[in-house]
């Protein structure tokens, strides 16, 4: 199975902050299944479920739902990729928006959409907002916390003392540490929204809030390697690994469709078929064997039941979910979260 991957310059970071935290580190590199050489260098590729199992083990390890949180919030993003240095070379806020788009591949496959931008400057009566187009299902809320969580600890250490979030509407329930979002993001939060948006000042809006001058050199030298980067992962990427990206936000629909799936990644059916089977697998395969990887994180994260892991992956009937868990793994559900 062809993983989803992503920069190794997170999941490094995340794990020395957790190993600050007394987690132990050789465990939790066993846990998530890489070694210190896979994380030598940021930009190395590494399976975005390595990522995944990490934050549910340093969470488990520190006892704190709240790490990935306070991790984005202490952390600078250009110590850990390139994308990072890019934004911060950028001219305005507008212009760092348009270039995370453009580089969120960098990041992580899986962060990216191939038919819209992820992340929207939107103004409406007055309001300015920064909307994550990233639909989130059960325990991913967490990806929506880290991505605002990112834009205000960018501004907060770039432009201290200068207002720039105000407020936030989430599509999520209120989790675990809902206690320490005031201390955390300091502003008004509205769960279970219909979108997920941060309300800024207007006036990064405008052409006032433009960025320091004088790095469109820097800016440059920063987008020609990104740009090198991408084409290298083009010319890699597999049509599974754009599949799997495509379709996890929808997983919890059920019954997928190739046809969207091919408009979504700008070809005919035609084109997509003859691309799985040069790679020797199924449309069909992919979503089963996508649903098991997120069967079994679901399951070894213990943030959602059995009944909530089958709504969460498309099944219709918990008893279906069970049946094909059976077929993946020889075990229940339950008997295999007992395990783990």
């Amino acid at each position: 199975m062809t993983d989803t991957m992503m920069a190794a310059g997170f999941v490094s970071a995340l794990l020395d902050y957790t190993v600050a935290r007394g987690a132990d580190r050789a465990a939790l590199l066993a846990e998530i299944g890489l070694g210190e050489d896979d994380l030598a260098d940021q930009d190395n590729r590494v399976p975005v479920a390595s990522y995944q199992s990490l934050i549910g083990a340093g969470i488990a390890a520190t006892g704190d739902t709240a790490l990935l949180l306070r991790h984005t919030l202490e952390t600078r993003l250009e110590t850990m990729s390139v994308v990072g240095q890019i934004v911060h070379t950028s001219s305005s806020l507008a212009h760092s928006i348009e270039q995370l788009n453009r580089y969120l591949r960098l990041m992580a496959e899986n962060l990216a959409f191939a038919d819209r931008d992820r992340f929207e400057l939107v103004r409406e009566r007055g309001e300015v907002w920064i909307v994550d187009h990233l639909p989130v299902e059960g325990p991913d809320y967490i990806s929506i916390e880290a991505s605002f969580a990112r834009f205000i600890s960018e501004f907060r250490r770039s432009f201290e003392g200068i207002n720039f979030e105000l407020a936030m509407e989430v599509t999520y329930a209120p989790p675990p540490h809902v206690g320490e979002y005031p201390e955390l993001f300091r502003i008004p939060v509205t769960f279970e929204a219909k979108r997920n948006a941060l309300r800024i000042d207007p006036v990064w809006a405008t052409t006032e809030s433009a960025f320091e001058p004088g790095n469109e050199y820097v800016f440059g030298v920063f987008t020609r390697h990104a740009d090198t980067m991408l084409a290298e992962l083009a010319q890699s990427d597999s049509i599974r690994s754009r599949i799997e990206a495509q379709i996890l936000p929808d997983l919890h629909k059920g019954a997928l469709s190739m046809d969207k799936s091919a408009r979504a990644l700008g070809m005919s059916r035609q084109t997509l078929y003859r691309r799985l089977k040069d790679e020797g697998v199924t449309f069909a395969e992919i979503h089963d064997q996508l649903r098991e990887r997120m069967a079994r994180d679901y399951l070894t994260a213990r943030k959602v039941s059995v009944n909530e892991t089958a709504y969460l992956l498309g099944f219709s009937e918990a008893s279906s979910f069970v049946r094909a868990f059976k077929r993946w793994t020889g075990k229940s559900p339950t008997a295999y979260r007992d395990a783990t």
